[in-house]
């Protein structure tokens, strides 16, 4: 459904251009933090799993994240949707100078630079650019009229957005977050009315470009591929993690073998347990009926999303909220995805669930633009970026 749909006009003709904090604090959607709230505590029960029963070294850190990340949920809430659609080209440029940072300066781990270290914590400037570049898009989008997208010029810009970070993620290199900063801006330019056609050209050229494209992978990244074609070619080497993951989802059977009675995760068998092979072992434990239920969970997040997203009287709110929503979508299905062996392996975790920081409070900071969409929905804004009446 396009965002270009006739918006709901405000009840009673109301215009909240102008609100108090205390009308804002009861805008806020309880249901949606509280659906939140309940991912995020299986994902503490979780890392309390995956350490053995033990607080340190994950369940305890995400906890204290978790907290913090609802506190800036908070206050991106209040703070007045025009004010984020003001801000939102600096914000996507301070993102693209992090992604350079890290290049001049990153930490690198597991054969990769990703991150700069804080002290407090390993910031990963493309988790934050996930957001930032859906905020610029919307910016964008929103001082266009639908008769400019007939023509092509007008695509320049945001592909330049688009393809900026991109190079930079896949220099870090990280392929899986490259590729989710393209399905991502690619459906930012569904949502804003960008026509058919254009998708359908895009797709064959980038269809066309694969045997180029192959040149350039790292080794790692075509063993990926290729395992992902073949998982039993290597499964002591390459194929080792989506073979135990396999192995895992499949002795949970129906209803699990029990909370932290998990033999594949205890025994070490499946790798990164507390990270992208999460929901490998909360399926273990809990089973195909547990893993159905985190499943609709989610579910429930994007249709709650979806559902706000469309009540915007904005354009700019609209597309921020449904841009947030489907990149959280995402990443929870080619997270799952991925553990079943239907896509190749791709450093994409869990939302709200993995351990990790950054990842944990971008998330967060992205619901947080989607309940100020909620929380002002009724303010209709002009392209330039005023309340209308």
């Amino acid at each position: 459904m396009r965002a270009s749909l006739h918006p709901p006009r405000p009840v009673g003709g109301l215009n909240r251009a102008e609100m108090s904090w205390r009308e804002k604090i009861r805008q806020i959607n309880l249901s949606l933090l509280a659906l939140i709230t309940a991912v995020a505590c299986i994902g503490f029960l979780t890392l309390y799993s995956a350490a053995q029963g033990s607080l340190e070294p994950w369940a305890l850190k995400q906890m204290i994240r978790f907290v913090m990340g609802m506190s800036l949920l908070m206050v991106a809430a209040l703070i007045d949707i025009r004010t984020w659609m003001r801000y939102s080209y600096a914000f996507y440029g301070l993102s693209v100078l992090l992604l350079v940072a890290v290049q001049i300066r990153g930490t690198i781990g597991m054969g990769a630079q990703r991150w700069i270290d804080l002290g407090f914590i390993q910031l990963q400037p493309s988790e934050l650019m996930k957001v930032a570049l859906i905020m610029a898009l919307a910016r964008y989008f929103h001082g266009q009229a639908p008769e400019d997208f007939r023509r092509l010029t007008t695509l320049i810009i945001p592909l330049i957005m688009v393809l900026a970070p991109v190079g930079l993620v896949l220099k870090q290199p990280d392929l899986g977050t490259a590729l989710m900063l393209l399905m991502s801006a690619a459906a930012m330019f569904f949502i804003a009315g960008v026509r058919l056609w254009i998708f359908g050209v895009a797709l064959a050229g980038g269809l066309g470009a694969i045997p180029v494209a192959w040149q350039f992978l790292h080794d790692y990244q075509r063993q990926r591929l290729i395992i992902f074609l073949n998982p039993d070619q290597d499964p002591l080497g390459a194929g080792y993690h989506i073979t135990q993951s396999k192995i895992a989802l499949g002795s949970g059977g129906l209803l699990g073998k029990g909370y932290m009675m998990g033999t594949q995760s205890r025994l070490n068998f499946l790798p990164e347990k507390q990270t992208d092979f999460i929901f490998t072992m909360f399926a273990e434990e809990w089973g195909m009926l547990g893993g159905v239920v985190l499943l609709g969970l989610y579910a429930l997040l994007v249709a709650w999303g979806y559902s706000i997203s469309l009540r915007c009287r904005s354009q700019y709110g609209r597309l921020l909220a449904l841009g947030v929503v489907t990149t959280f979508f995402l990443y929870f299905f080619i997270n799952s995805a991925m553990v079943m062996g239907l896509v190749p392996v791709v450093g994409v975790p869990l939302p709200l669930i993995s351990y990790g920081g950054t990842s944990m409070l971008s998330l967060l900071f992205g619901f947080g633009l989607v309940m100020s969409a909620h929380v002002h929905r009724e303010i209709p804004i002009s392209r330039s970026g005023a309340a209308e009446d």
